[in-house]
């Protein structure tokens, strides 16, 4: 029996587990290490009194089918109303025979997406959609500017050597710096000339004026298998209790497949031998350090640390790791009896609050970056979901800031204060409620060494019996599906015997984004 070290019980981790074990063969001895004392990484759902909270917001599309299989295995499609659905008498996209939401857990559900974006106190679509709402919102001089600056970008193209080029050149100056300079540099702590712009290519694949415009006539007139670009689709997957949801269950299975899954364990030393092979991995437990064997080391750990870990390492490999940057996450659950902003769309929601999963904050006068409101993510992540809105604020940090240091009380008195500007609501005792998460390396960035990172995937990849997964496993902005499509690589390569890894690093590095999908 061959021994794997599966290093982080995220999407990737308990992907590849559960691919390993699942035929029953009995071939492999896996065995999962998580840092944390919870299950899906940043996939998580955290349950605060009875109301649930999503770390980053999850959809659940994808145009890959073994993804949607995957998906459905673990938590069929509803075969009824949900809770709101039968509430407003809503009709909603069923599977026939699938489960009823409202009386049992192991479901996904359809939800309709609606994202936007709060500027100047006036909703817009996001992406900007062409909607008379918009030119409205706009006004005439700024919708002139807008076209104008757009037709300059087109003439004179800029040479994409970083995002805000890349932006400027899908956009116009005017509505990058209305809509992305200052989001971008309040996700990443750096000006947008200052980062890649490979990360904004990877983003929004196939996403400009000229794709929003064939998006709207291709709507307008119902154009049959129109290519939908992931940040214009209309309706997604959710689990009925939130993303971490899916991983709580799939953890469950790979226990019952024999598979073992080690919580609190952070891993801090990985064993490397002359001929540059894993030995094995040693790991803290309850303060102690106990080393594990292993013929196989999958790691979604973050890289940077991955490779602190190794002893032996070129002094070049080691820079460049120890370069990486990272951004972290705070969020903060806020519990209040209504929100003051106003349903002005056609859309129905209980208690006619907005209908947005969440809301992009382009308002320079806070530091919040978006929104949640839960209560439209599923019914059920709402303890009381006919007289309160679960809120998730959120905020992006750097591990030992000013934000990452307050303490939960004057966070939340700060996030109040915050969100009465915004005029969510009227004054900071509306608040009935709150609960601070805290999420370290939540977004690998595209700057400093990050440049050098082909240098580092080519040491890594010579490494014989590791196999590097996920978004912080790659240092990639990846999506849900593309962490669990290296995994779905990685799982291949062990069981064929494959020794080049190319696959595995180029999940989600190709010109069409995989969330596209013909509709």
């Amino acid at each position: 029996m061959k021994k794997v070290v599966i290093i982080g019980a995220g999407p990737a981790g308990l992907t590849a587990a559960y691919e390993l074990l699942k035929d029953g063969s009995g071939e492999y001895e896996v065995t999962v290490l998580e840092e944390t004392n919870a299950i899906g990484g940043i996939s998580k759902t955290v349950n605060y009194k009875g109301n649930r909270m999503d770390m980053g917001g999850h959809r659940f599309f994808s145009k890959m089918p073994e993804v949607n299989e995957w998906w459905s295995n673990m938590l069929p499609l509803q075969g009824s109303p949900s809770m709101d659905d039968i509430m407003l008498k809503r009709r909603v996209r069923i599977q026939k025979g699938g489960p009823n939401p409202e009386k049992e857990n192991r479901v996904m559900l359809m939800r309709r997406r609606v994202s936007r974006i709060l500027f100047n106190d006036k909703f817009y679509d996001y992406p900007v959609s062409l909607k008379p709402e918009t030119i409205k919102n706009f006004g005439f001089f700024t919708t002139m500017k807008v076209g104008f600056s757009y037709l300059a970008a087109v003439i004179h193209k800029r040479p994409e050597t970083n995002l805000e080029n890349f932006y400027i050149n899908c956009f116009g100056k005017q509505l990058y710096s209305m809509f992305f300079e200052y989001y971008t540099e309040n996700l990443w702590g750096r000006h947008p000339s200052e980062i890649d712009a490979s990360w904004g290519a990877q983003r929004t694949k196939g996403l400009s004026i000229v794709g929003i415009i064939k998006d709207f006539f291709g709507k307008l007139f119902k154009v049959k298998n129109r290519k939908v670009n992931t940040s214009l689709i209309e309706e997604f997957k959710y689990p009925k209790l939130g993303p971490g949801q899916l991983w709580e269950v799939t953890a469950d299975e790979i226990k019952k497949l024999g598979g073992t899954i080690i919580m609190e364990a952070p891993v801090k030393k990985l064993h490397k031998d002359e001929n540059d092979h894993l030995t094995g991995v040693t790991y803290i437990k309850d303060g102690k350090e106990i080393e594990l064997e292993g013929d196989y080391i999958i790691s979604s750990m973050p890289v940077k640390d991955l490779v602190a870990g190794m002893n032996d390492v070129p002094e070049n490999e080691a820079r460049i790791a120890a370069g990486l940057p990272y951004r972290d996450y705070m969020t903060l659950g806020v519990l209040v009896p209504k929100l003051n902003l106003k349903n002005k769309t056609t859309m129905r929601t209980v208690g006619n609050i907005v209908p947005d999963c969440w809301v992009y904050v382009q308002d320079r006068r806070v530091k919040m970056g978006r929104f949640q409101i839960y209560n439209n993510w599923s019914p059920y992540m709402v303890k009381d979901l006919k007289n309160t809105v679960w809120l998730g604020l959120e905020y992006f940090v750097t591990e030992g800031d000013e934000y990452w240091n307050m303490s939960e009380e004057e966070f939340s008195k700060f996030c109040a204060k915050e969100m009465v500007k915004l005029g969510l609501i009227s004054k900071t005792s509306d608040v009935l409620d709150t609960h601070m998460e805290k999420v370290k390396k939540a977004y690998p960035a595209y700057f400093d060494t990050y440049e050098e990172m082909d240098t580092l995937i080519s040491y890594l990849s010579k490494i014989d019996n590791l196999y590097c997964v996920g978004r912080n496993g790659q240092h990639r902005y990846n999506n849900l599906d593309h962490s669990m499509a290296t995994s779905f690589e990685a799982v291949k390569n062990i069981k064929s015997g494959t020794a080049d890894k190319s696959n595995i690093w180029s999940v989600n590095t190709e010109k069409e984004y995989h969330e596209e999908k013909n509709k």
